[in-house]
């Protein structure tokens, strides 16, 4: 994809992508200016949510006698490539016996089977800002050719089904295929909008689904041993939070939930024990004076505590308090750790914090009423 009309000054360190909701709207806009004028055009433009212009190549054109067509595009994530990146998205449009676009999902395109998501259970799950910008695109060309009648619109990604498997739309009740996505059209290399917009949708789902709890998690590892620690819990209180702590803790509060959970290994909580909501490495790097002194506290010799403040990592913290069999040191940063998450919220809710070990091993358990 190539072409961007940018305001002047813009220089991205990194290529910047765009979304399966764009990709969408110009495979659609292609297919209906190849079913009006039977051309079939190398590339569209559109003018993104974003702010700009950018040119979508096209390919894949199907002229049917039935008065239908096919147009697709590639999908370009840039530099910051997701599962979705190159898979090919479909439009196929025909005509309507009245005005109005119509749009629908076809193959590889997920169905909404749970409540709590911005798509009605039953519908394709092609989210309202890529539904408006597929409509705009196919309303654009019928008024250009002064077209009585409209189309409807039904967009496909062939390998959807098995790219969905590497994402969380079967817990999120979207089945049989990917969510045609995106409110700018385009993808930040990196960016922390994507990310918070899947914790937003889970979180939102796991409300709808009538859950009290939620079970907050730093990835798949901890979440998997989260899991086998709450199986009364259903699929949908689980999330994967990554480093977004704070942002997670308030959307969760925001959603009503009664108690939360944070489930994780003793490097990444312990930068929420000394008051991080951002755990990333480069935001957050582990406060060797403040185990010390957590240490301290827990009881530990003065050796032991000399050795943790000149400690390198965090698993060597670990190792050293699990030798001494210090159980008190984990549970007091489960401690702090939930009182800077309620700290955070202003309270209102339960927060629960558990230390696990990388084979899920619980090295300490804490929980405060907010």
């Amino acid at each position: 994809m190539t072409g961007n009309k940018e305001a002047a000054g813009s220089t991205p360190a990194m290529r910047r992508g765009y979304t399966t909701g764009a990709c969408a709207a110009a495979a659609a806009k292609g297919a209906a200016h190849l079913l009006i004028t039977g051309e079939e055009l190398a590339s569209v433009e559109l003018y993104l949510p974003a702010g700009f212009s950018h040119t979508f190549e096209l390919t894949g054109w199907q002229l049917g006698g039935e008065g239908t067509a096919v147009c697709a595009t590639l999908k370009d994530a840039g530099d910051d490539p997701d599962a979705t990146h190159r898979a090919r998205i479909e439009a196929a449009v025909s005509w309507l016996e009245h005005p109005g676009v119509e749009i629908d999902g076809g193959l590889g395109v997920g169905r909404v089977t749970k409540p709590g998501l911005p798509v009605a259970v039953g519908e394709a799950a092609i989210n309202p800002v890529p539904r408006r910008m597929i409509r705009e695109a196919v309303s654009e060309v019928l008024e250009e050719h002064g077209a009585a009648r409209g189309l409807r619109v039904v967009i496909s990604v062939p390998e959807g089904e098995a790219i969905a498997l590497k994402t969380l739309n079967p817990r999120l009740g979207i089945l049989g295929g990917i969510s045609i996505l995106g409110t700018r059209g385009v993808v930040t290399p990196f960016s922390t909008e994507a990310y918070q917009a899947s914790i937003v949708q889970a979180i939102s789902v796991a409300a709808a689904a009538g859950s009290s709890r939620l079970v907050l998690t730093t990835g798949g590892s901890s979440e998997k041993y989260a899991m086998a620690m709450f199986p009364e819990l259903p699929e949908e209180a689980f999330i994967q939070m990554g480093e977004y702590v704070g942002f997670s803790l308030g959307h969760a509060k925001a959603c009503g939930f009664q108690k939360v959970t944070l489930v994780g290994m003793a490097g990444k909580y312990s930068k929420v024990a000394q008051g991080a909501m951002l755990i990333h490495s480069k935001n957050a790097p582990v406060d060797f004076g403040f185990l010390s002194a957590v240490a301290a506290e827990a009881g530990a010799d003065s050796q032991l505590v000399q050795q943790i403040a000149g400690a390198n990592t965090a698993s060597q913290v670990v190792d050293l308090m699990t030798e001494a069999g210090n159980t008190a040191f984990f549970e007091l940063l489960c401690r702090y750790g939930c009182k800077h998450c309620i700290r955070q919220t202003d309270g209102g809710m339960t927060v629960e914090m558990v230390l696990i070990t990388m084979k899920g091993r619980v090295l300490g358990r804490a929980e405060v009423c907010g």
